[in-house]
């Protein structure tokens, strides 16, 4: 696993840590995924878990103050109750607070029935995780799937992050979700900012928490430092 921090730019603090999946030597997430199949999705899902809270509790992320968010495949939990004890299990084993555990997915994973990823949803939600849609506006239908059910915290893609500054059709989209959000009461994170001129759009959108190679990499099996000071735009 790797971590990579979401910043919060009001205060220039960690939100939390994505768990990101590496290979042995911090090989890309490719290497591992490409071998997952239907007869080891569980097991892989399970394990993915166990480490990201493992790995977070050994590099000190419970005292920073932050939340662990691990990305899970929907596909793989044929019950939400069943399938998260290990997970509880892990939590209780390593004194991680479950309070600050974020499970996220993604919807370019297609989902063959939305009417049990809102039952996972809703289950974890009442056992007071967070939940989290990942990867917002790039894959097969962001906005049915916000219809039907309302996660915590949707992740904007990076698709519609990149050159946001310097598009207005971009920014008319994601100032749109963003207020869209606001009344849903659903927290936003922008990910894959890679300038200033990206940030500072989002931060006049009021866009708060941020994710991306401008504040800080993914450390691998560690916690990155982030800047004390999140860039902002030099004055002209």
């Amino acid at each position: 696993m790797a971590f990579q921090p979401i910043v919060d730019i009001t205060t220039d603090t960690p939100f939390a840590y994505e768990a990101l999946v590496r290979g042995p030597g911090g090989e890309g997430a490719a290497s591992i995924l490409s071998q997952v199949s239907d007869a080891n999705r569980y097991a892989f899902d399970q394990q993915c878990r166990v480490r990201a809270i493992s790995l977070a509790a050994a590099a000190g992320l419970i005292d920073t103050g932050a939340r662990l968010s691990i990305n899970f495949l929907p596909n793989a939990v044929y019950s939400p109750a069943a399938c998260i004890q290990l997970t509880l299990k892990t939590a209780r084993a390593t004194a991680f607070p479950t309070d600050r555990l974020i499970f996220e997915f993604t919807e370019n994973e297609q989902m063959a029935d939305p009417v049990h990823v809102a039952d996972i949803i809703a289950t974890y939600q009442k056992m007071g995780f967070g939940t989290a849609l990942d990867d917002f506006g790039s894959g097969h239908a962001g906005l049915t799937l916000l219809a039907q059910f309302q996660p915590d915290i949707i992740k904007l893609d990076m698709n519609l992050i990149r050159d946001l500054d310097s598009s207005l059709p971009r920014r008319t989209v994601v100032n749109g979700v963003v207020r869209m959000c606001e009344t849903l009461g659903i927290t936003v994170i922008a990910e894959g900012i890679e300038t200033v001129g990206e940030l500072e759009a989002l931060r006049a959108m009021d866009v708060r928490y941020i994710q991306g190679f401008l504040l800080a990499k993914p450390g691998f099996e560690a916690l990155p430092p982030i800047p004390c000071d999140v860039p902002a735009e030099t004055p002209a």
